[in-house]
């Protein structure tokens, strides 16, 4: 589904904190879940419409992916990036 019509059908955008508590779960349990028993999961119960959201931020972000199966897996290594970044032949 395009990136319009999905934002036009989207009734409630979840705050901040909400977002980050999920993407700690995911982070701490990674490859534990497939989505919907991770929506189950979580420390605090949302709308399942909101997790999908945040759900799909995650993924087209690049924290997160699926595995053929459907597991869940935390992939963003802020520190790796940093490590690349700090070299002088990979700088812009």
């Amino acid at each position: 589904m395009p990136q319009e019509t999905l934002r036009k059908n989207i009734l409630h955008y979840p705050q901040l904190d909400t977002i980050l508590m999920v993407e700690e779960f995911i982070r701490d349990n990674s490859g534990e879940y497939k989505k919907k028993s991770l929506w189950e999961a979580l420390p605090r119960k949302m709308i399942y419409q909101t997790f999908c959201v945040i759900f799909d931020y995650l993924l087209e972000s690049g924290k997160i992916t699926q595995d053929k199966e459907g597991w869940v897996v935390w992939i963003w290594n802020p520190e790796l990036v940093r490590k690349y970044l700090s070299k002088s032949y990979l700088s812009r």
